[in-house]
């Protein structure tokens, strides 16, 4: 009987943390889509803007995407002038992803109104308990990637 009680609990908690990142990921890709890019494409711009040129088979992995998309994005954030592909000068087998002037412009412009958005989103907890919420949701995820890791 406890342990239905206990599955129970956790199925629900499931359902409430999917809704709420999907309901997050609506607001937060609507307003992406102000600026005339998909919710990939500002993951990979982003992603080049803080941290910097990046090897294109590395992107994937840092924006949780499957390497076969990549190029695809790669390519239209290309096209819009957002990016630039440049041969790695150690290893040619290597191709790195580049910001350029245009796609720094365009992420400096849509960053801060983005991070006001997703303040105004989580601004409904008190600073506590968002800290208590990073703890939590890094808690279950670290116990799932071990569990994932032991299969």
């Amino acid at each position: 009987m406890e342990k239905e009680k206990h599955i129970e609990e956790s199925l629900k908690l499931f359902i409430v943390l999917s809704r709420a990142h999907r309901a997050v990921s609506d607001v937060v890709n609507k307003h992406i889509s102000t600026f005339k890019l998909n919710p990939t494409e500002f993951a990979v711009l982003e992603l080049l803007y803080h941290k910097g040129d990046q090897p294109l088979q590395q992107i994937g992995e840092k924006i949780l995407l499957a390497s076969g998309s990549i190029t695809y994005v790669v390519d239209k954030l290309e096209q819009k002038g957002l990016l630039a592909r440049r041969a790695c000068p150690k290893d040619r087998r290597v191709t790195h992803a580049q910001i350029t002037e245009q796609g720094k412009a365009l992420i400096e412009e849509i960053f801060p109104p983005h991070g006001e958005r997703i303040n105004e989103i989580v601004g409904i907890l008190s600073d506590d308990e968002k800290k208590e919420a990073i703890h939590l949701l890094k808690k279950i995820g670290y116990h799932a990637s071990d569990l994932l890791e032991k299969k």
